[in-house]
């Protein structure tokens, strides 16, 4: 292990032990300080923001995902915002789940507590360096952040103004850390640094998500890649799910959240697929399977129109790409997302309750939708202020991860004397 990882591995340890003691008005006060650094070095900021853009063009970033690193004043009042909700949230730490006394008079308790030392790796977008730093404090929890290289200049910014924040406000600065040299070395460290890590974060593509889970010895809550879904069945409002569509491709395409797959009923397929192929045209391609592709009719001239091919189905094209199927049946859709969805966010536009209540019984994942646009899969959306990521997995967390997230559970027992016989 490196002497400098070693260093802030230990220092984050000494601060979570002190963070741990700290009340919710004291958390709450270094934050709110947090919030007001970052908007007083807005413009450093954005700077360091601009010559991040800049550079990942250079190395031919798509579009799509250029705005996932992008940073602009909404998003800094988004950031800020996210902050103060997190200070709105009740303290996640010290709540009584529970509490019962046993027969022999012992008094059972069974309490949250932080996590602990927690690290975060993930990709691009700046914005989750503080969303991540704001949750860890307020959960009690130290946090390791590793951000990758393409937003470097504007994660060091981030967190040289939070820590700041904290640092004048009789915080606890230590208690947030970037790693910075960039190197996959370093990621490894972090990842086999047992006794220092309590929990390793990975949230980004489908390449990170597996490399963490394959070689971590630290404990991980796993985000997932999001292959989305939109089933249309014959009830559902035409007009109504073209808005759908296009929102939850076009709003934001390099988000885990937007849809990369639709699914056709065929007894709508050549209402619905004219009409979207003049909405969508020029601004993403389609890749169809025979049916939805001949549904199309005559094709407007900016439309980029491609034959879906088998891996399609099963890509996260984080693009302006969207694959469309056409089914014949509820059970075939179902199936088909079962099959190739990530577990992460799948919706149904549909008339019929009964077809409602079936799709949300049946499909696997984390946050399932009727009429409506799969982009609200969000720790903002969802009322969280912000998020750690979504997480596709069953266990302790599932969907946008909030501060509940980050918190464990303690059993306090009081006797008077009880032996065990």
């Amino acid at each position: 292990m490196s002497a400098s990882l070693e260093k802030i591995f230990i220092s984050l340890k000494e601060a979570q032990a002190k963070l741990a003691l700290q009340n919710r008005a004291d958390k709450d006060k270094a934050l709110a300080a947090a919030a007001a650094e970052i908007d007083k070095d807005r413009i450093a900021i954005l700077e360091a923001n601009l010559s991040d853009v800049e550079q990942a063009r250079k190395n031919g970033m798509k579009e799509s995902l250029i705005d996932r690193l992008l940073l602009n004043d909404k998003r800094i009042d988004e950031i800020i915002e996210g902050i103060k909700i997190v200070i709105r949230q009740e303290d996640p730490i010290g709540s009584v789940q529970a509490g019962w006394t046993l027969a022999n008079g012992l008094h059972i308790e069974k309490i949250t507590v932080p996590v602990g030392v927690t690290a975060i790796i993930y990709e691009s977008r700046p914005n989750v360096t503080a969303d991540c730093a704001a949750l860890a404090y307020k959960a009690g929890c130290s946090i390791l952040l590793r951000g990758s290289s393409s937003a470097l200049k504007s994660n060091i910014a981030l967190v040289k103004a939070i820590k700041t924040g904290l640092s004048n406000s009789g915080g606890t600065a230590d208690a947030v850390e970037l790693a910075q040299s960039g190197s996959r070395d370093e990621v490894d460290e972090i990842l086999k640094a047992r006794g220092y890590i309590d929990a390793v974060l990975p949230r980004g593509g489908h390449e990170l998500i597996r490399r963490v889970v394959e070689n971590a010895r630290v404990p991980v809550i796993e985000t997932g890649e999001g292959n989305c879904h939109i089933y249309i069945e014959p009830t559902a409002d035409i007009d109504n799910a073209i808005e759908i569509i296009l929102n939850a491709k076009l709003q934001k395409p390099g988000a885990c959240n937007a849809v990369e797959t639709i699914l056709v009923h065929k007894d709508i397929v050549n209402k619905l697929m004219p009409l979207l192929a003049e909405k969508i045209a020029g601004k993403s391609e389609l890749r169809c399977d025979s049916d939805s592709k001949a549904a199309t009719g005559k094709l407007p001239s900016a439309l980029v129109l491609k034959d879906a091919a088998e891996e399609d189905w099963e890509t996260e094209f984080l693009d302006y790409i969207l694959a469309v199927k056409t089914v014949s049946s509820r059970d075939e859709a179902i199936a088909h997302i079962n099959k190739y969805g990530t577990k992460h966010s799948e919706a149904i536009l549909t008339n019929d309750l009964k077809a409602a209540q079936e799709f949300r019984s049946r499909v696997d994942a984390a946050c399932v939708y009727v009429n409506t646009s799969t982009r609200f899969t969000d720790g903002g959306q969802f009322g969280f202020g912000a998020e750690l990521g979504i997480s596709t997995q069953k266990f302790h967390a599932r969907g946008p991860m909030g501060l509940q997230a980050l918190t464990t559970i303690k059993y306090l027992i009081t006797g008077n004397g009880q032996i065990r016989e």
